[in-house]
């Protein structure tokens, strides 16, 4: 028998252990949503992080290049150098004589206002200048100058495509031969290449090479760097707790469906089983209790107490069924305004009888009449049950507390307490299922009537309770309005 036993037990254990855990909605959503909004952040934030440094570096290589363009201009206009040169063609020292048409004085003179003119820009910390053979012609640092510069691609990509070129650095390239500075930046630097043309627009004659420290640049593009990271996290925030608000609600909402769902079908299957059992045990019940009645009659012998034993047996049988099916019956009545202190009231007198004979002291003293949403006949049902239960767990006496408690302006509360023996803690969390009962003889259909009838009408029943100390139930009404 004992192995047995042992085997059913280790069956029991696997069944348990390989069984699989429901699907949790709430914490798969937390996960998966925080992974999915926290991608299109980071992607967000990196685009537009990559979109403002790309645009400000643009915006302020345009700038510069305009500027250059303007002063080369304006250089050649102001020594009345003829139309047909250009300020790039007059940068190669080493063409001076290919240009027979310009005065020698005044070829040096406009090269030198502008090669001044563009070492002293602001937030300049390198300037280059090459002409076509990428041969450095011209730069603020003198040891570059003369060196031809090979395999710098973005050189020869603004010689070739004769647009502008910008490159954004967080630090120096060792590599590169032209990045020799004077003074090393002291954060990131942009490097501007800015073409200079011929008279007809079409040949590239020299290339300026800008590096610049924008301080005032980069200051605004880390601010705004900043608060776009900012405005991300916030935004993705708000919108995974929103999300997860909603869907932890409607975890809720199916979780609280299904057990109701589970409850209902729960209620239907005994619903059916019990009517049938009640139905078929009502008529002999009734014929036990008229032959024992009809016996206890003509017999006044010893038999006479098993007789009375009997007929209070069935009774109790009776009652039994009476509980069931009152606790099986769907509760389809519409609400309706009762008076409480009134159902209270009634209540109290139908068990005064076992009240004094329990040698309980009852203490109600209600200060006002609050009118609630219930059915009085139901009211009265559950409000009964509750003094049965007060009134059994002090068998050997005590003290029954009834107070009226209002909540806020739309609920108010009883609260029945007893000084009986009370309920552990484990009793306490079965004490609302069905057919869990602590009583000798008790059916465990009671409290179970007691909460369907309360969320019926929109309440609520709450249950306190340690052993010793009495137990202690919270009927929560809607007022009526």
């Amino acid at each position: 028998m004992t192995t047995i036993a042992k085997v059913l037990a280790t069956d029991s254990e696997v069944r348990l252990n390989t069984r699989k855990e429901p699907f949790n909605l709430l914490r798969w959503f937390s996960l998966v949503s925080m992974l999915v909004i926290g991608t299109v952040a980071v992607a967000l934030g990196a685009v537009s992080t990559r979109f403002v440094i790309t645009e400000s570096v643009q915006r302020d290589a345009l700038l510069t290049s305009q500027f250059i363009q303007a002063i080369a201009s304006a250089e050649v206009h102001h020594v009345s150098i003829p139309n047909v040169r250009t300020m790039g063609e007059l940068l190669d020292p080493r063409k001076d004589m290919d240009f027979p048409d310009v005065d020698p004085l005044s070829r040096v003179s406009a090269r030198g206002e502008f090669l001044d003119h563009i070492a002293n820009l602001p937030d300049v910390i390198l300037v280059n200048i090459y002409a076509p053979d990428r041969m450095v012609i011209w730069s603020t640092n003198p040891a570059l100058m003369g060196i031809t510069i090979h395999g710098n691609e973005d050189l020869d990509r603004a010689f070739n495509s004769k647009i502008s070129v910008s490159t954004a650095y967080h630090g120096v390239d060792r590599s590169r031969m032209e990045q020799k500075f004077l003074e090393p930046p002291k954060y990131a630097f942009i490097e501007n290449y800015i073409p200079l043309f011929d008279a007809d627009g079409s040949t590239v004659t020299a290339m300026v090479e800008i590096y610049k420290e924008p301080q005032d640049l980069i200051n605004r593009m880390e601010r705004g760097l900043v608060l776009i990271w900012l405005a991300t996290a916030l935004g993705g925030g708000l919108i995974y707790l929103g999300l997860y608000w909603i869907v932890r609600r409607a975890a809720i909402l199916l979780a609280t469906q299904q057990k109701q769902l589970i409850t209902n079908e729960t209620f239907v299957a005994l619903g059916e089983v019990s009517s049938a059992v009640a139905h078929s045990l009502r008529n002999p019940l009734a014929n036990i209790r008229s032959s024992a009645e009809l016996a206890i009659e003509f017999d006044s012998g010893p038999a006479h107490g098993n007789i009375n034993d009997i007929i209070g047996q069935v009774d109790r049988m009776s009652k039994w069924v009476r509980e069931l099916l009152q606790s099986l019956r769907p509760l389809n009545d519409e609400a309706e305004p009762v008076n409480l202190v009134a159902a209270l009231h009634d209540s109290l007198m139908a068990y005064e009888h076992q009240i004094n004979k329990a040698k309980v002291n009852v203490v109600f003293e209600p200060d006002q009449t609050p009118m609630v949403l219930s059915q009085h006949v139901q009211l009265t049902q559950l409000l009964s049950s509750l003094l049965s239960n007060a009134v059994e767990a002090m068998d050997g006496g005590g003290t029954l507390t009834i107070q009226i408690e209002p909540r806020d302006a739309q609920h108010v509360s009883v609260r029945v307490s007893d000084t009986g023996k009370g309920m552990s803690e484990e009793e306490r969390t079965m004490a609302f299922r069905p057919f869990f009962t602590t009583k000798q003889g008790g059916l465990g259909v009671g409290l179970v009537l007691v909460e369907r009838i309360m969320e019926r009408f929109g309440g609520a029943v709450t249950l306190d309770s340690s052993e010793g100390e009495g137990t202690t139930v919270r009927l929560s009404f809607v007022l009526a309005p």
